[in-house]
């Protein structure tokens, strides 16, 4: 009898849970709305029974093992040999970097001049015209720490010596396409400057000291300041230490790191990278369930910020789907989450960019990005910069990271018919190899492939 009325609790729990899914403003209605419910159905069933393997948080023990050894070696402790500074420098270079943090993040470790055997300047950091986001270099990355680092690889000036100066701000137009012909300042005397996107170079047989410096750069000497780091190391400790239910939270908590949470378990955590904005849904051409007003709303947009038709626009949404193209919905990445395994008491960092910094979208995802290198687990709901910046950056340190299986889950929200243990099935099968394994890049193959 009582076993009944917790049945009858938990339906009317089921439904309550759906009427505040489907009736959140301005919402679409659910497109895979048998899967959404036999989701909920079985999350309300498995809080009364719970299974052998489930842990004491209610999550899989497995699912939260750490990478084991895979018995490689991070390139930087594998290389004896010392670098050495060029006798003498050719000049001064300066990188210019458009896109958002992680784009540019990409632009700088690069490391153009050692290539060039030329003095680097601090890099100029472009306003992005998406986020219209003003920081400098030095507002993201510790400076002092970035030349320190690499002392001993690359000559590094923060600034032009006085007696040098740009006379001009037209691009230079040798090796540069038309369409990035803008603002940049015209080469100079004993300067060059870099276009953003013109630093992307083949990095196919280049000698063994580059790939490791590029390595270097981005792993050791790209250091977020410290007033991100503090705010990340908040976060995280808020998330491994989370108050009671009895406990109050003060106004200040993110700043509240004492150890008055000492004898406590920490808490395991799931950063996720949602990416679905309109500058994302606009650039794939896919279909999101908003019927004709989002059609023309994404049209409007990708004629105002590119003025012609994006590249996948020629393809259906049905092929873009299956070919993995379109980035998971919220309700889709939160369907992938649940077969993964992943239940209402994960704790999750969306990380989403989102604060009270308005114009300081790249600090804010800085903040993102540091809360995210230290996730026991890190996904993201389809390849993106920030996706290909942190895949990378974990892999380096061992770290767990789930790649979405973008054609697999395209074809499986295409059908229709498809049952919940189905589902959960081909998933787990589909992402056996794709928790932050190493994978061997192919000859030619471009570093910020998709994970598709």
């Amino acid at each position: 009898m009582e076993m009944r009325k917790w049945e009858l609790r938990g339906k009317k729990s089921i439904n309550c849970a759906l009427r505040c899914v489907l009736q959140e403003w301005n919402a679409p209605k659910p497109r895979h709305l048998s899967l959404l419910r036999s989701a909920l159905e079985r999350e309300c069933e498995l809080m009364f029974v719970k299974p052998a393997s489930v842990t004491t948080n209610g999550q899989q023990s497995d699912l939260w093992a750490p990478l084991a050894d895979q018995g490689w070696k991070p390139f930087l402790e594998s290389i004896n040999a010392t670098s050495s500074l060029p006798q003498k420098s050719k000049g001064y270079l300066q990188v210019f970097l458009d896109g958002g943090l992680n784009q540019q993040r990409m632009g700088i470790y690069d490391a153009v001049a050692k290539i060039l055997n030329a003095t680097l300047v601090i890099p100029h950091l472009e306003v992005n015209p998406v986020w219209q986001d003003s920081s400098s270099f030095m507002d993201i990355f510790d400076v002092d720490h970035f030349i320190n680092v690499l002392k001993d690889d690359i000559s590094i000036v923060k600034e032009l010596p006085d007696e040098i100066i740009w006379n001009t701000r037209e691009y230079y137009a040798t090796a540069v396409r038309a369409t990035r012909i803008k603002r940049a300042p015209v080469h100079a005397s004993e300067i060059a400057a870099i276009s953003p996107f013109s630093h992307r170079l083949s990095f196919d047989n280049l000698p063994s000291e580059i790939q490791k410096l590029r390595c270097k750069v981005n792993f050791k000497a790209l250091m977020f300041v410290p007033r991100i780091r503090a705010l990340g190391d908040a976060i995280v400790h808020r998330l491994r230490y989370p108050p009671g239910e009895s406990e109050a939270v003060s106004i200040n908590y993110l700043e509240e790191t004492t150890d008055q949470y000492g004898k406590k378990e920490p808490q395991k955590f799931v950063v996720l990278n949602l990416w679905f904005d309109k500058d994302m849904a606009a650039h794939s051409t896919c279909d999101f369930g908003g019927g004709k007003a989002e059609k023309l709303a994404l049209t409007k947009y990708q004629q105002t910020m590119w003025g012609r038709r994006v590249l996948n626009s020629q393809f259906t949404d049905e092929e873009l789907r299956s070919q993995g193209r379109c980035p998971l919905t919220p309700e889709e990445i939160g369907l992938l989450l649940a077969a993964l395994g992943f239940d209402n008491s994960t704790l999750l960092y969306l990380a989403s960019h989102k604060g009270s910094y308005k114009g300081r979208a790249s600090l804010l995802a800085a903040v993102d990005y540091y809360v995210a290198m230290h996730s026991d687990i890190f996904v993201s709901a389809s390849p993106g910069n920030m996706h290909n910046a942190l895949v990378g950056h974990r892999t380096f340190e061992n770290r767990k990271t789930i790649r979405p299986n973008m054609s697999l889950l395209g074809q499986l929200f295409l059908n229709k018919n498809i049952t919940l243990s189905e589902f959960r099935q081909a998933v787990a099968e589909g992402h056996q190899t794709r928790l932050g394994q190493l994978r061997l890049r192919k000859p030619k193959q471009p570093l910020s492939i998709s994970s598709a």
